[in-house]
């Protein structure tokens, strides 16, 4: 069958020559799908979506043809989780609780040891029996649980209750030995409480051995024993092969000498001596610890020891006891297995002996195993322990085993009395079986209930498996025949028996016009009115969907849709040519740049939006885009009118929006000359206000010595407290001052802009010396605290400093000031040329004249509006200096004015130099801006007016080449 792109095209194909008012029935139809032919079973893999008459593949295969009862249902048969007669109970493993789970199995099956802890009364204070008695102690939990791995009916219990009550993490696997040490300490301590005088020693009588320590000093001969009592025996392996040599080796003569030397009594001073352990007696059951779980020093871990090791079914441990000829043979009773590579992880089993039929079993959590022959057999353990090493297994003499992951080995004393039936018989005490019959009770009532269910779901199947034969077989509308629409996912559901099938759900495919969407008939199926009947009256639901509810208007109005993306696609290619153009005229319209970016998209949303359709969407779009759902709501500010953010918005022709107009009739429009919000530019306008008052008021705090001009560091006097001042442009701090000022009617400065002060190659263009000659009018020192307050507030294009540097010399100390950037040589050289020659050719300037009466200078300024008579001169023998501006020809009525001294009386010098030559300049005189020239007058003018025209008279208009002052 087609793929589902396929049938889409192949519905909507006639739309390119069929116009939306010229659709008929025949075209409605094809929009549906209805006349797809429908896949036969075996041709689909899967089923067709886009075809509503494929029924293939929906998930009848489960039900026709014969099908098994226990395809029904998925509950497992509670016989299974029954005890078998004559096996043994299983513990449930809680997560990491396999090393307690083989311990319990080996202590339960110590008949001596179970029918003594029966035997306790009191554990907790509790007098027995209570009806509703309830274990809360260990040894409570203990007893329980015993009880029920003897009579529970369950193949596996659950120890939880005595977990719990230990306090042991269920997550995380303890050390195995460790636990059986305390745990066995635990048990002593609350039998030794018991009154009956029979059961305060159990624990001593059966695991405890009395030893010694001997230690004989070489030089006298003293021996010194320190007593001591066991429960268990910890072997190293390490180097060798049988359980002999370890015992050996636990036993053998210790040298003591050198730093470890032994101080003796009887001689009052450190001797070499000699020590070694001596068995005095050794209990009914002897634990022997196989140290695999050593530490190594290179890691600062432990590490497991995979070594094989020998050991034998009977073990005669009467030679290793200081009493000799003492026959003491020990049967091996339990063996307990560590499996896996690491001394942190791996998994614990148990092999333990029936003490009543000499059976072997394997205990491994739920799980167990009986060994066939009442022997021992450890080969599948073994084979299950990977190394990097696999040595091979040596071989065992007969009634020898050979091990590698063995641990812990458990051997029991043999006595005859251990084969009567009346000591191998453990009777439950009442109030622990009366506990246990309520368990078994529980679990005869969830067996029922189990196969209650089992047989419901199993009498549903079978009723579901012919309601689907008979329905599936009427589920395909023929031809010419009335039919009805349900959802695809409501059949796979119907039939599929492990959902329950809910009431059929038709609203989520209904259009606007509550009818049929097109766009959902790939999710339904179309199917006979017959079987649709049937589906409706057992399981309810609606709306109902027939041939009627074929959408006509929503298949015109996505024939307009599809119609209109043709021409969609040539009116972008011309907007796109179009706005690459700005408006020739006023008249152009705002749009915004976001909608501009996707109008095409926004055009195919706002065809679709009567059908809600949605599937246009790109999922790729930005944030921005997915929120804009309407043409020009991008420029649009809360307000409603024009936003105030240029940057957002542009320009467009008139042609260009009457395109888009076509497709937004609705979208905000606003001309060329449509002025922004008012309101938001007021809003604007207070926010920037506060915002720019806040900002100085924190600039002000933090630089308040800079604004006040106040404690200000200084190049003639270098601060003595810093090695450092660092350099900006005056033109930035009097900016600066202007914004702390005025912050709400001024700019605020948002950098520092030092490349005002380097030179195209990034160098600095002034010196130490050139700064205190005067041009440290062009910068402003800051301290190094005050550099930190600039560098954060502002943008700085490139620090500038300045450093004082002090060496020792034989002739005392010097200081040199360097700064970063480096100067600039070539650049500066350049600066002072340029300098110079600026000083020589100048078009507007300030020069100086002083007027010497008697060997006396007398300075006098003489601006236009000075205007001061050679009398007042005289009298008071001190006259300002005249102020003349270079920018035009001179004019020789102020120094007139100011001195009252006429042109052909004023004899001008300066550095003793006269000053005669009236064709030339000042610059080629050697006057340069900020220059004083001295004036000495012949005599006085008494005349002034006279004096005035004869000057005017005199002088020569085109004598003078801008710059020139000489008058005679």
């Amino acid at each position: 069958m087609a793929p589902r792109v396929q049938l889409e095209k192949a519905a909507w194909r006639w739309v390119e020559s069929v116009r939306p008012e010229d659709i008929h029935r025949e075209h409605i139809e094809i929009a549906y799908r209805i006349c797809v032919p429908p896949c036969k079973r075996g041709a689909c893999r899967r089923n067709c979506k886009g075809n509503p008459n494929c029924l293939v593949g929906i998930g009848e295969h489960a039900w026709l043809g014969e099908i098994n009862e226990n395809s029904f249902h998925n509950i497992d048969d509670p016989n299974s989780e029954r005890r078998d007669k004559n096996t043994f109970v299983g513990l449930t493993n809680l997560g990491a609780t396999c090393y307690v789970n083989t311990f319990l199995q080996v202590w339960f099956h110590n008949l001596e040891l179970r029918r003594t802890l029966y035997l306790c009364q009191n554990c907790s204070n509790t007098i027995f029996p209570f009806l509703d008695y309830e274990p809360r102690s260990i040894c409570e939990h203990l007893q329980y649980l015993f009880a029920l791995l003897q009579n529970s009916n369950r193949r596996y219990i659950d120890p939880s209750g005595l977990v719990k009550a230990l306090g042991l993490d269920t997550g995380q696997q303890q050390d195995a030995q460790e636990f059986s040490k305390l745990f066995l300490s635990l048990l002593e301590d609350t039998l030794s409480k018991q009154k009956n005088p029979n059961l305060q020693n159990v624990i001593q009588l059966q695991f405890c051995g009395q030893m010694s320590y001997v230690t004989v000093c070489n030089q006298c001969g003293r021996a010194s024993p320190l007593p001591s009592r066991y429960y268990e025996l910890e072997l190293n392996i390490q180097g060798h092969k049988n359980l002999t040599e370890c015992v050996t080796e636990f036993l053998k003569e210790e040298k003591l000498d050198g730093d470890n030397r032994y101080f003796c009594e009887s001689c009052q001073s450190k001797q070499n001596a000699t020590r070694r352990i001596k068995l005095h007696s050794l209990p009914r059951v002897l634990n022997l610890q196989l140290m695999r779980f050593v530490f190594d020093r290179q890691t600062g871990h432990k590490k497991k020891l995979n070594t094989f090791i020998s050991f034998p079914e009977q073990l005669d441990m009467g030679p290793f006891l200081e009493g000799k000829g003492i026959k003491c043979v020990y049967e091996l009773s339990a063996v307990l297995i560590h499996r896996g590579v690491s001394a942190y992880s791996g998994h614990y089993i148990a092999h333990v002996r029936d003490a009543r039929t000499s059976d072997w079993y394997k205990f491994n959590d739920e799980e167990i195993e009986k060994m066939e022959g009442k022997k021992l057999q450890l080969g599948i353990e073994e084979d299950i322990a990977e190394t990097k090493s696999q040595t091979r297994k040596p071989k065992c003499s007969k009634g020898y085993h050979c091990s590698r992951n063995a641990y812990m080995l458990v051997y029991k004393c043999h006595r005859e009395e251990d084969t009567d039936p009346m000591e191998t018989n453990v009777d439950v005490p009442g109030f622990l079986q009366r506990l246990v019959d309520r368990d078994n009770r529980k679990f005869e009532e969830w067996c029922l209930e189990m196969a209650d269910m089992r047989k419901q779901s199993v009498d549903k199947g079978k009723a579901k498996h012919e309601e689907v034969k008979e329905l599936y077989e009427l589920l395909p509308a023929e031809d010419g025949q009335q039919y009805e629409f349900v959802p695809l996912e409501w059949l796979k559901k119907w039939l599929d028996d492990s959902t329950v099938t809910k009431e059929i759900d038709n609203g989520n495919f209904l259009c606007s016009h509550g009818k049929l969407h097109p766009d959902k008939v790939g999710e339904a199926k179309r199917i006979s009115v017959k079987a649709a009947e049937l589906l409706f009256d057992r399981y309810g639901g609606g709306p109902r969907l027939d041939g009627s509810t074929l959408c006509e208007e929503c298949v015109g109005q996505r024939c307009r849709v599809l119609r209109l993306k043709n021409q969609l696609a040539e009116d972008y290619k011309e907007v796109t040519n179009l706005v690459k153009g700005p408006p020739k005229s006023d008249e152009g319209y705002w749009v915004g740049k976001t909608s501009l970016r996707i109008w095409r998209q926004l055009a195919l949303e706002q065809l679709d939006e009567d059908e809600e359709e949605t599937k246009h969407i790109d999922e790729n779009q930005d944030e921005d885009e997915e929120e804009m759902k309407t043409f020009n709501k991008d420029i649009l500010c809360r307000h409603g009118g024009l936003s105030i953010l240029e940057s957002e918005r542009r320009l467009v022709t008139e042609e260009v929006w009457s395109k888009l107009r076509v497709y937004f009739p609705k979208a905000p429009q606003f001309t060329q000359l449509q002025e922004p919000c008012q309101q938001c530019l007021e809003r604007e306008g207070k926010e920037n206000e506060a915002l720019n008052r806040m900002m100085a008021s924190e600039q002000k705090s933090s630089l308040l010595n800079l604004f006040q001009e106040k404690n200000r560091p200084t190049l003639t006097k270098w601060p003595q407290e810093t090695d450092i001042l660092y350099i900006v442009p005056m033109f930035f701090v009097d900016e600066w001052r202007k914004f702390i000022r005025r912050p709400t009617k001024t700019t605020p400065v948002s950098s520092v802009g030092n490349s005002l002060l380097l030179c195209p190659h990034g160098g600095f263009m002034f010196t130490h010396d050139s700064m205190l000659m005067g041009d440290a009018q062009h910068i402003a020192l800051l301290w190094p605290g005050e550099w930190e307050v600039i560098s954060r507030h502002f943008l700085v294009d490139q620090p500038i400093s300045i450093c004082q540097i002090s060496q020792a010399t034989p002739n005392g100390s010097s200081v040199e000031y360097t700064t970063q950037p480096e100067l600039c040589r070539d650049c500066r050289e350049g600066f002072i040329f340029q300098q110079q020659r600026d000083m020589r050719e100048y078009a507007q300037a300030t020069v100086y004249v002083r007027k010497v009466i008697d060997d006396k200078r007398i300075m006098k300024e003489a601006a236009p509006e000075v205007n001061v008579s050679g009398s007042e001169a005289e009298d008071e023998r001190e006259e300002p200096v005249a102020k003349v501006d270079g920018e035009r020809d001179p004019d020789f009525s102020q120094i007139m004015h100011a001195f009252s001294v006429a042109p052909f009386d004023q004899n001008l010098s300066i550095d003793g130099r006269c000053l005669t030559d009236d064709s030339a300049t000042l610059g080629s005189l050697g006057v340069i801006p900020e220059s004083v020239i001295c004036l000495k007058a012949d005599e006085p003018i008494a005349d002034y007016a006279a004096l005035e025209d004869v000057y005017q008279v005199c002088m020569p208009e085109e004598g003078f080449k801008g710059t020139g002052l000489l008058g005679h």
